[in-house]
């Protein structure tokens, strides 16, 4: 007996865990389900898709797939690697991935992701490591859409509800960690998957701890109960020390994000397009970025991100002009006996949108709107106001591909409940320009089209955009082989080691 408790205590001193903070337990780990941050982050290191970014965010490779190829325009062939397992030992085949297909297009189950396969005509196994995808036209996106996690189908195939099913909180996927612990509001913890195709990884288990609110998360990095965390501005320029920093590597680059001021298109009073334009002009952008950010944000223009061959250069932001705004509430009928009144919505997932709703309420107080704010818990912020539609203006952000799908976010068709279109846009013109640029596989016609795009959601104001923050992480410095890189520092975790 003393020997195997000497054993047990011996592999736990020389296990390695990294200690990582989420906002909010997971809905559904379950990439087709995964809607929400916390769950689509969780399920990236339990699932693999067909492909890939590389590092840098600028081509895509192979994962699941080691050769992937355009027989002809419409025809994709993925030829997928041998010898890779699902975390119960099954053997992973095309058979998953013509079931995963299937699956996201059922009618049975509602996902937003759906969308990128709105195009593919058939998925077929040739063999069982060969899979044919034919498009019903050729598709610019025709190999990203295939990022997806694949389901197993040995496990799902016999599942009759998928969105309630027991597998949303037991996934077994292929990817480099398999769920070990999964305690609501306290713990999820991950196990290293020892027979990951790519190798084993070196850090033993990652633990995420459901920790709500941002203050509590940044004192226990602070402390050094976690591992990895990114920092608000504020918190970088005044809240850390040198005993700090002397523990902690700081990575910071651009976000491939933005947050704005989303209004709900279908109440009366936001589909006035002067009412929009009031709004946006009673805002000073600057300001916020000043008061919030220092240095660490940029003012955003619009839908793309910049360094993109959708963003269109020659859009600025709107400078506040407060006079005009007041002109153009008069000529929508409010004034002072008849203010504009709405109510702001946010999560307090993310430390700095609350402050950014306050901001909004103080400038607009000065061309007589009247705003109220609420602040949610992330879950409750998305199942009870986003998704339902039951909002006046809400802030919230977007993380992007450098590759945009337009479709999914800005065409009418996602206006309904589970889709990203939240706010109700509508617009035909763009409806019809969204459908011409699916077609569209070169990148300098498309890089045109886009940057029109870009234009005509700017002038329509059904988002006010405010701004691109800066991703500050900070890395415990026990944390070796991390290799920063334009896509930031993620893209080799199954190297890292922890001392």
């Amino acid at each position: 007996m003393k020997f195997l408790l000497l054993l047990f205590l011996s592999i736990n001193i020389f296990a390695s865990t990294l200690h990582l903070a989420t906002s909010t337990n997971p809905s559904r780990l379950n990439p087709l389900l995964a809607t929400d941050s916390s769950s689509s982050e969780i399920a990236g290191f339990i699932f693999n898709g067909l492909v890939k970014y590389d590092k840098d965010n600028k081509e895509i490779i192979g994962d699941l797939a080691k050769e992937f190829y355009f027989e002809n325009n419409t025809t994709v062939i993925f030829k997928l690697k041998e010898n890779v397992l699902w975390h119960d030992g099954k053997e992973f085949s095309s058979a998953d991935v013509v079931f995963t297909y299937e699956t996201i297009m059922s009618p049975k189950i509602s996902t937003p992701y759906s969308a990128g396969f709105r195009f593919v005509k058939s998925v077929e196994a040739i063999d069982k490591l060969t899979v044919k995808v034919i498009y019903k036209q050729p598709y610019f996106k025709a190999f990203e859409v295939w990022a997806m996690g694949i389901l197993p189908k040995h496990i799902l195939q016999n599942e009759q509800n998928m969105m309630s099913s027991k597998f949303n909180t037991n996934p077994i996927g292929t990817g480099p960690y398999k769920l070990h612990l999964l305690e609501h509001s306290k713990n999820i913890i991950l196990k290293a998957n020892k027979n990951y195709f790519e190798g084993v990884p070196k850090i033993d288990e990652i633990s995420f701890h459901v920790i709500a609110d941002p203050m509590t998360r940044f004192l226990m990095l602070k402390s050094s109960a976690l591992d990895i965390g990114s920092i608000e501005p504020m918190q970088f320029e005044r809240q850390l020390t040198d005993a700090f920093f002397s523990k902690f590597n700081v990575y910071e680059k651009i976000s491939h994000s933005y947050t704005y001021l989303g209004f709900n298109l279908r109440l009366k009073k936001f589909q006035d397009p002067r009412v929009r334009k009031a709004v946006s002009l009673a805002i000073n952008r600057q300001e916020i970025m000043d008061i919030l950010f220092f240095s660490h944000a940029k003012v955003c223009t619009g839908p793309f991100l910049p360094g993109s061959i959708a963003f269109n250069k020659d859009v600025k932001a709107p400078t506040q002009n407060i006079k005009e705004s007041r002109q153009l509430l008069a000529q929508a009928g409010y004034d002072e006996n008849n203010p504009l009144q709405f109510e702001i919505v946010t999560s307090n997932s993310n430390a700095i949108r609350p402050y950014v709703a306050q901001i909004l309420q103080h400038q607009l107080k000065k061309v007589g709107v009247e705003v109220t704010l609420r602040v949610m818990e992330w879950q409750a912020f998305l199942n009870m106001v986003v998704f339902p539609h039951k909002f006046d203006a809400l802030v919230l952000a977007w993380n992007l591909s450098i590759t945009p799908d337009p479709y999914s976010i800005w065409h009418s068709d996602n206006d309904k409940k589970g889709a990203f279109n939240f706010v109700g846009y509508k617009n035909k013109k763009l409806d019809k320009m969204i459908e011409e640029s699916q077609t569209i596989v070169d990148r300098e016609k498309l890089a045109i089209i886009w940057q029109k795009m870009f234009k005509i959601i700017v002038d329509d104001n059904p988002y006010l955009f405010l701004y691109i923050p800066n991703s500050i992480t900070t890395v415990n410095k026990d944390i070796k082989n991390i290799e920063p890189s334009l896509g930031g520092i993620w893209h080799n975790y199954i190297q890292w080691e922890k001392n």
